[in-house]
């Protein structure tokens, strides 16, 4: 027997995908993971007792149970969005969006750039610093607009106060001498780097939530993580230190490469950093939203939103990462 009530979101996943007719683009249209959007198909169809697509390797399509709820869908979201419509508060801001995205050459930079694509008209300032604990800071204080990062390793009373969209399970590296005697490996397995003190920005203010990952994943395999090094305020220095202090640093796979340095990436099993877009809660901007659809498309595309079989994430990252805002 159908539920007595259907939750909108599920219906508004449903006329994305009836929309589309396929499960990627429409969950790039929601700002969602593909998973989460087929879930919360399977989900309405046990509610409704339904089958509303079929589905095959090439081709989604309406059943006939879905061509009837689809009208029926279409006006309880019109009525939903007059509503809020009705009730809605002050137009989304506008003028320049202060982005961090924390280093060159990372995935962050390329949904900036998307975004920019999208919203040509929209003035997306960038800014290069290290640590979404530091930069949520700024963004509750409104020195800072939107960052990136491990989102889960924030203190919940922060969280609280902000929004996130998840972007990337982001494979991690580990950076090497040249010299070093797994420079030689394709890939790194993670029980080869036992007895190795291992940079994880540790004693950086900005940076305790890539500290806490690097030590959850490090604990029982005998890796430690390096004492803290002089705070480096920029790539250039940063180099010159991590050349002088020569311990492996940890890293994801798109870090860029160090002079007289190697990356390679962590294997048995792969470790991923969970990579979230983060705003203030109740922010309302144009360039936020151009953001949050670059990310969602850039995510469809590349797969960035599929955690491997094989992967390594801590319990309460993936939670947080399978939330949507």
């Amino acid at each position: 027997m159908p539920s007595s009530y259907v939750e909108p979101r599920l219906l508004r996943a449903f006329l994305a995908v009836a929309e589309e007719l396929h499960f990627t683009r429409a969950a790039a249209r929601l700002y969602v993971a593909q998973q989460a959007l087929s879930r919360d198909i399977r989900r309405l169809e046990r509610e409704l007792g339904a089958e509303l697509f079929t589905r095959t390797t090439r081709q989604v399509a309406l059943t006939a149970d879905g061509a009837r709820l689809l009208p029926h869908a279409r006006r309880a979201i019109e009525a939903q969005d007059a509503l809020l419509a009705a009730f809605a508060g002050p137009p989304p801001e506008r003028g320049p969006l202060l982005v961090d995205v924390n280093s060159p050459g990372l995935v962050h930079e390329r949904v900036l750039a998307r975004a920019r694509e999208l919203a040509p008209e929209q003035e997306l300032m960038t800014r290069y610093e290290s640590g979404l604990t530091g930069a949520a800071a700024e963004i509750l204080a409104g020195r800072l607009d939107v960052s990136f990062g491990r989102f889960a390793g924030l203190d919940p009373a922060v969280r609280a106060r902000l929004d996130q969209q998840p972007v990337r399970y982001e494979p991690m590296a580990i950076v090497l001498p040249e010299d070093h005697p797994l420079a030689a490996l394709d890939a790194v397995p993670l029980d080869r780097l036992a007895g190795e003190a291992v940079y994880a920005g540790a004693g950086n203010p900005r940076t305790p939530e890539w500290t806490d990952l690097a030590r959850r994943l490090f604990e029982g395999r005998g890796i430690e993580v390096a004492p803290p090094a002089p705070l480096a305020v920029g790539q250039e220095e940063f180099r010159r230190i991590m050349t002088k202090y020569r311990n492996p640093v940890l890293t994801g796979v798109d870090f860029p490469a160090m002079p007289g340095t190697v990356r390679r990436p962590l294997v048995d099993p792969v470790p991923l950093s969970p990579v979230s877009l983060v705003w203030r809660k109740g922010r309302q901007h144009p360039g936020i939203q151009a953001l949050r659809a670059a990310a969602a498309a850039l995510a469809a595309d590349n797969g960035w939103l599929e955690c491997p079989a094989n992967g390594w994430i801590p319990t309460m990252d993936a939670r947080i990462m399978m939330r949507r805002t």
